[in-house]
């Protein structure tokens, strides 16, 4: 081997090794980062999967109670159900000890149960419509109707109708009625029965054929 080449090999050693003295911690720390971040997402996967476990526990906990009609024990149950990716549980949970708690003749406690879910959207504006027929149903029409605002959706119109009947305003209940049976379609089940608060409050159905044409 010439000397020159023996002179460019060493010279280029030289260089590697300065430059792996300049960088050589930037490289480690980054090497450690990037374990560190592997090491971290698998440990909050293992806690997410774990927090689920937990939820689905309590969830079957609360299934049991319902089962034997402990409602106070379900309700324990409910409220320590957690949220984040738990949360679908403790939604699900809540929905059935409301339902319990309605069939059981407990009301009022089925509408703190209601109230307590976090909800959005047209998930929250189902679970405020069942809030609000409760809410006549325990002789809170003027509550029921302050939940439900100015809802111009078909049950919203509905419900707010009722809680107008429940304090003897028939004249703006009909109207109401009229607006939500217009919203309804033709072959909706819950038709007749919209039909049938119209013409108790006053009101005439008008033939949906009839209003086509």
């Amino acid at each position: 081997m010439a000397i020159d080449d023996l002179l460019d090999e060493h010279e280029q050693s030289e260089r590697v090794r300065t430059w792996l003295r300049k960088n050589g911690a930037g490289i480690i720390g980054g090497v450690v980062l990037g374990i560190g971040a592997i090491a971290g997402w698998q440990w909050w996967q293992k806690e997410q999967v774990g927090k689920l476990a937990d939820a689905n526990v309590r969830y079957e906990a609360v299934a049991r109670s319902l089962q034997s009609k402990n409602l106070d024990e379900a309700a324990k149950e409910v409220a320590a159900l957690g949220g984040g990716k738990a949360g679908i549980y403790a939604d699900l949970a809540s929905l059935e000890l409301a339902k319990a708690q309605v069939e059981a003749g407990k009301s009022e406690d089925a509408i703190k149960t209601l109230r307590a879910l976090k909800v959005e959207g047209e998930f929250k504006t189902l679970i405020d419509q069942r809030i609000a027929r409760l809410l006549i149903e325990t002789g809170k029409p003027q509550e029921a109707a302050t939940l439900l605002g100015a809802a111009d959706d078909s049950s919203g119109l509905e419900i707010r109708g009722d809680a107008l009947i429940a304090q003897g305003k028939r004249d703006e209940a009909r109207e109401l009625y009229t607006q939500a049976l217009a919203k309804l379609d033709v072959a909706a089940p819950q038709r007749r029965l919209l039909e049938t608060k119209l013409m108790d409050a006053g009101g005439t159905v008008a033939d949906p054929a009839a209003e086509k044409n």
